[in-house]
């Protein structure tokens, strides 16, 4: 159906390239977001700092780009187009679902989940605070691909990530803190370096230094 980047990235717009990722991801607009949009209110929430209601990802041609990125979920073509892109561009083995925005409802995490099924070369993150959908999403049946890594990720700042939803679902979680982290970015330049652990199913709880 594709046989040069352009085509898919007609559809699905390009893929994004954060700075602190070893790999691409993808991003939707943050303001975009159905429980952070709520959580962006709330004082001491993760979302009320939020990194992508902030610096680049303000500027207008990003805004834009998100912004398409966001309209393409919507295209029956999407699937097929950003399989393609990520197969054609991604080298590292890694993937990162959204540096930027979340699940918009069950229809989104099945194409996720379809694309990691048509990749079984790539290892996908997706970070969540989108619970609800993936619990209904998993209560008919479905089940997370195995190089498909779904982290529950906590609402407050210094709060508990959700342990029992996680526990109950078989998943993982992250937190934030100021004090209180396990993420090696921070003294590495800010850049993940050699870990991995986001993508690790075996690593059930990562711990972020505010940001």
């Amino acid at each position: 159906m594709f046989t040069k980047p352009k085509q898919a990235e007609a559809i699905v717009h390009s893929l994004s390239n954060p700075s602190k990722m070893p790999c691409h991801g993808y991003s939707i607009p943050a303001s975009r977001c159905i429980t952070g949009g709520k959580l962006q209110k709330v004082k001491d929430s993760i979302c009320s700092v939020c990194y992508a209601m902030k610096g680049r990802y303000v500027f207008p041609n990003v805004i834009n780009a998100m912004e398409k990125r966001f309209q393409s979920l919507f295209n029956s073509a999407w699937e097929d187009a950003i399989v393609y892109l990520i197969g054609k561009k991604e080298k590292s083995g890694f993937f990162r679902w959204h540096d930027s925005g979340d699940l918009q409802g069950e229809f989104h995490l099945q194409k996720i989940v379809n694309v990691a099924l048509r990749l079984p070369q790539i290892k996908f993150w997706l970070p969540t605070r989108e619970i609800s959908i993936v619990s209904d999403w998993l209560a008919k049946g479905n089940v997370v691909p195995e190089n498909l890594t779904i982290r529950l990720s906590a609402f407050m700042l210094d709060g508990q990530p959700p342990l029992a939803a996680a526990n109950r679902l078989g998943l993982v979680v992250s937190g934030a803190s100021d004090s209180n982290y396990n993420c090696p970015a921070y003294s590495q330049d800010g850049k993940c370096g050699d870990c991995r652990n986001c993508w690790d199913k075996s690593v059930f709880q990562v711990n972020y230094k505010k940001h």
